[in-house]
């Protein structure tokens, strides 16, 4: 780990501030930048520490609730507003890390975590763009198993590690942001990139912008939703495949849908093809299946993660028809 200095903002106005200096991270738990500054893959000058700054999950004027960037994620699991009109943000976030670090890590955090690849976190001699920009990805023909098969590119091939994001890209969240530019919102999908040629830019944050806050629609959909996440063991592991989903029947058909998946792109994937295929139509697992292969149209599996196109369809089936299924 390389020296550093330590500043705790009081407030907003003095994070941004102190953000704003070249060289400065914004620390939240430290779940994630503390391993990179470790690992010596993180050397920011300044760690700006923002745990002080909004915590709190408040209910807005239409119904949906705003959360604070520090509420740790336990905090958002538990809170009853969450579990009874979000369930698949709560059991996304269950789904994610042990107990120790979900007590630890915060919303903000979550958002902005990086990626799991082994060669991004292989200091010793691994080539990684995302990394080093501009030395190569070694994932693309090394062991490429949990890595993409949507959005990729040839600079990059990662994925995104957050179940929590996948949720909040299917409840199509708001992310609240401030900086010395001032305030704005964006929605939850536009945040995160697309690795294109620069995957060592992983979203859209200017350099000193702080999140704030993240809001939920009021979703009357989303009492009806769920996450289902594959792995390789039960405990502690990313996603080979995930699925954050809601349903809604209207007398027989299928009145609106929201579909993301995890594990599968550099970003949490929002199944915008799957959804339309579903709108309107007789719930079957055969529509279900031929939802999942219409988002798949465009993938490009690598030589080691070619499963994943079949395990997403069958993940997909399931949930969707889990869904479907309470309606009957």
């Amino acid at each position: 780990m390389t020296p550093f200095t330590y500043a705790r903002a009081d407030g907003v106005a003095d994070a941004i501030r102190l953000g704003a200096e070249p060289a400065t991270a914004y620390l939240g738990g430290g779940t994630n930048l503390v391993d990179l500054m470790r690992e010596t893959i993180a050397r920011p000058d300044c760690v700006v520490d923002v745990t002080g700054l909004s915590a709190e999950i408040a209910e807005t004027a239409d119904g949906g609730l705003l959360i604070g960037a520090s509420v740790r994620n336990t905090a958002l699991a538990e809170h009853p507003a969450v579990r009874m009109r979000y369930p698949v943000l709560a059991r996304a976030i269950l789904a994610g890390a042990s107990p120790q670090i979900r007590n630890m890590a915060t919303v903000g955090g979550n958002l902005l975590q990086r990626t799991r690849c082994t060669y991004f976190y292989d200091t010793d001699g691994a080539n990684c763009n995302k990394r080093m920009p501009g030395t190569g990805c070694d994932a693309a023909e090394g062991f490429n198993r949990i890595h993409a098969i949507l959005g990729a590119s040839p600079a990059c091939v990662a994925t995104h590690p957050s179940d929590m994001c996948v949720a909040f890209a299917a409840l199509d969240a708001t992310v609240h942001i401030d900086g010395v530019g001032g305030a704005r919102t964006l929605p939850f999908g536009d945040l995160h990139r697309l690795p294109g040629d620069r995957p060592d830019q992983d979203t859209v944050l200017a350099p000193g912008e702080l999140i704030t806050a993240i809001s939920l629609p009021a979703l009357p959909l989303a009492r009806h939703s769920t996450y289902r996440k594959v792995r390789d063991r039960a405990s502690y592991a990313f996603a080979l495949v995930s699925v954050a989903a809601a349903l809604r029947v209207d007398d027989g058909r299928i009145g609106d849908v929201r579909i993301a998946l995890g594990g599968v792109a550099h970003k949490p994937w929002r199944a915008l093809k799957a959804e339309a295929v579903l709108r309107g139509a007789v719930p079957s697992d055969a529509l279900f299946g031929e939802a999942a292969l219409a988002e798949l149209a465009d993938a490009h599996p690598l030589r080691d993660n070619g499963f994943k196109i079949e395990l997403v369809k069958r993940t997909l089936v399931a949930v969707l028809g889990d869904l479907a299924g309470a309606h009957a």
